[in-house]
């Protein structure tokens, strides 16, 4: 369950520090959290909402987690500012799922490819992970 601040090192920078966010909108299903102390300018956001589609044995339940920053375009000043978006969405087949054990596989594989490299056991924050890199710079 997600708390109604993120400030206990849920939330980490690329160099591994703790980012708080607070809570700013509670869409329908969802929740959507602020970066403490952003400039207005320049938004952080951190959002998850849940939709659940079909029924019975194959009602399946669409979880999206996603954040977005605003940064200034860095080719061109006078153009307006970007987006970067990077979501997680988990695609659970609720209906035919009682112990979640294959969607938690899923994760753990999801999870160690992006923040790992090799024998690594150390967490990589810095994007360097085999799945974060690839995702970064569009490299197979």
């Amino acid at each position: 369950m997600f708390p109604v601040a993120l400030n206990t090192n849920e939330v980490k920078n690329s160099l591994g520090t703790e980012v708080e966010f607070q809570l700013w909108d509670k869409p329908s299903r969802g929740l959507i959290y602020q970066k403490t102390g952003e400039s207005p300018a320049y938004t952080s956001r951190i959002g998850v909402n849940h939709a659940e589609v079909g029924t019975g044995l194959n009602k399946r339940r669409r979880s999206r987690l996603y954040c977005a920053i605003e940064s200034p375009n860095e080719v061109d000043a006078t153009a307006p500012k970007v987006t970067n978006l990077v979501y997680a969405v988990a695609d659970v087949p609720i209906g035919g799922t009682l112990l979640f054990t294959q969607i938690t596989l899923a994760m753990a594989h999801l999870n160690s490819l992006l923040s790992s490299r090799g024998v690594s056991t150390t967490i990589l924050y810095d994007g360097t992970g085999v799945g974060a890199e690839s995702l970064i710079n569009g490299s197979l």
